[in-house]
């Protein structure tokens, strides 16, 4: 994987994350991590959590996981179950990019929105002539808060009942689709005391409110590529608490949260933008000693799962064969042999590679998942 300075990279996007199950995952080993590297994700729909990319003390980067259940977290490694991510975006080593910015010049940042005091910084370090524009600023900061409300993915295909009110409409999912994101997210809440109301539906974890932060501003959050896709929300940040118990997705705009202070704050342009997907086709396509054989082949950088495979002879789908892969990785490939009954005479073989078309490949990408061979009996 590349890691120029300066570029971001984005498997998948915030975008295709809530709006349905996500088949496609880039592993832990596919990020580099060494040197200062920005990122934000989730972990898989089976391991539910937040990805928080912190500075550790060798000078590279670790990746922290908040887990959904109770809100706290402990760092990732490679191996140990919960490597692959469905989102998930991240810098090279973006250290020679960083500006710092004196807290003293916020002024009296208690009780501000956070989302405005990062573009306020952002446009005086611009003006300042200290900070290159940028079409996403990376971020990292130190920042103490009277409360905090993070949250927790709690289930990745949350979104698809609000897919499925872009094709017909049903009350349970235009109910779903009414409601923010957030909304279906676990809540927690950090604060000095206890709420102590039985029916607040947020649980309290405690006073852990110093936090470090990683994340990003999107100068055009209508992409979705890294914030959610709606105006005005450029800001997606996530953190650990200083004292490594818990971590999430800090829900800076509910008002739950206000900040007390500003320790420390980072900021990186970042000027190129990679997206990372996977390109499923099928290759080899024959018919040999009375059966169809293929090969399937993931051409992209991320690993699929679940990906679907039929067989259609003479155009009858409804007789059609069907296989699955429960797992195929960026650049491997799976061969395929399928006994076929043809009879004498002209036969027209199609192979489909998702024919459901769960793997999110750009219309570019999508031709060659399908073979067709043409067979004289």
């Amino acid at each position: 994987m590349p890691d120029h300075r300066g570029d971001l990279w984005i498997a998948n996007t915030v975008s295709d994350l809530i709006q349905g199950d996500v088949h496609e995952h880039l592993p832990l080993e596919a990020i580099p991590l060494n040197g200062d590297v920005l990122g934000l994700g989730t972990t898989t729909s089976i391991d539910n959590g937040e990805l928080t990319f912190l500075p550790n003390a060798t000078g590279n980067t670790t990746i922290w996981k908040c887990q959904a259940s109770d809100g706290v977290i402990r760092a990732l490694q490679s191996g140990d179950g919960s490597a692959h991510f469905p989102y998930v975006c991240f810098s090279g080593d973006a250290a020679a990019l960083k500006v710092l910015v004196d807290p003293a010049e916020l002024g009296d940042v208690e009780g501000v929105p956070l989302q405005e005091l990062v573009g306020q910084a952002i446009a005086q370090v611009r003006r300042q002539g200290r900070l290159d524009e940028a079409p996403i600023y990376g971020l990292r900061a130190e920042l103490d808060w009277r409360s905090l409300v993070i949250t927790v993915a709690s289930k990745l295909c949350m979104g698809q009942q609000r897919r499925n009110t872009a094709i017909a409409s049903s009350a349970a999912s235009e109910g779903t689709a009414s409601r923010s994101i957030y909304q279906l997210l676990q809540h927690y809440r950090l604060a000095e005391q206890d709420p102590g109301d039985p029916a607040d539906p947020i649980r309290y974890l405690g006073r852990s409110l110093q936090w470090e932060c990683c994340g990003f501003f999107d100068t055009d959050p209508a992409t979705g590529r890294g914030t959610i896709p709606a105006e005005g929300a450029h800001l997606h940040l996530h953190g650990c608490s200083v004292d490594l118990r818990y971590g999430g997705h800090l829900h800076h705009e509910h008002p739950g949260t206000a900040l007390r202070a500003v320790r420390r704050l980072a900021l990186y342009p970042l000027q190129q933008l990679h997206a990372l997907v996977s390109d499923l086709a099928v290759e080899q396509l024959r018919f040999e000693a009375g059966a169809a054989c293929f090969s399937v082949v993931n051409l992209g950088a991320m690993d699929v799962s679940d990906v679907g495979v039929a067989v259609v002879v003479n155009d009858r789908y409804s007789g059609h064969r069907y296989l699955r892969l429960p797992w195929l990785a960026a650049g491997a490939s799976e061969q395929f042999s399928v006994p076929l009954d043809l009879r004498p005479g002209g036969h027209r073989i199609e192979v489909i590679a998702d024919p459901e078309r769960q793997i999110l490949d750009s219309e570019a990408l999508q031709a060659n998942n399908r073979a067709v061979l043409e067979v004289q009996l």
